[in-house]
């Protein structure tokens, strides 16, 4: 059964459903790049691990956290020649977490290494983004070889999710990225329709304007 939204679906962002959201769409990624860019490239699925203490606790327990991404690696040579992230809430919440990535996030900035980043989680601080750009979702898209110049894409929980470029080595054909048909085929193979109480109003909660549209979309009267 397909979800019942046009483009992201907010009950998705419900912290007791989004890691498996990220796990498969961090898979369905991949799968997806793959044939468009073999065989001068290939996908790996890496690993990033630290330690994050929950401020929420009177103790520090040291909680390791594993958090996964996607490199682009040139066959040839191993470089990395592309990193491409879909944002966690630890990434955007934790401290820890937050600074974990921003580090790395530096490191690539300062790199010859292209970055993408997911951005499909309402709840939580953005990463800075140069600009004014408003909207409940983000891509950035930053080359290597463009910097400081990239592309951001905003779109709000209304919107068709846009198919948009990942970026390779200067000159070669850039594959696309289909972000909307990966999320409703990760839906539907996932049955997330099953899991989801959609009576219950999304989490974290939209805005009154939004919360209507999407009662009205469910067939739901609040």
């Amino acid at each position: 059964m397909p979800t019942p939204f046009p483009g992201m679906d907010p009950y998705l962002e419900q912290p007791e459903l989004w890691n498996q959201v990220h796990n498969r769409l961090i898979v369905a990624i991949a799968d997806a790049l793959t044939p468009q860019i073999v065989p001068v490239y290939h996908v790996s699925i890496e690993e990033r691990v630290y330690t994050s203490n929950d401020d929420s606790l009177p103790i520090n327990l040291g909680l390791e956290i594993t958090e996964r991404f996607l490199e682009i690696k040139s066959t040839r040579t191993g470089e990395v020649v592309t990193v491409i992230e879909v944002l966690s809430p630890k990434n955007k919440r934790s401290k820890d977490g937050r600074q974990a990535y921003e580090n790395k996030r530096l490191k690539i900035f300062a790199s010859n290494t292209s970055l993408v980043e997911i951005y499909l989680l309402r709840a939580g601080e953005p990463m800075p983004i140069f600009g004014d750009a408003k909207g409940d979702y983000y891509i950035l898209v930053s080359r290597g070889y463009g910097r400081p110049d990239a592309d951001l894409y905003t779109f709000t929980v209304r919107d068709v999710l846009p198919a948009f470029p990942i970026p390779l080595k200067q000159g070669d054909t850039e594959p696309v990225l289909d972000l909307q048909q990966l999320l409703h085929d990760i839906y539907e193979r996932a049955r997330f329709d099953l899991v989801i109480d959609y009576s219950q109003p999304a989490k974290p909660p939209l805005s009154p304007e939004d919360t209507a549209w999407a009662w009205e979309i469910l067939g739901t009267s609040k």
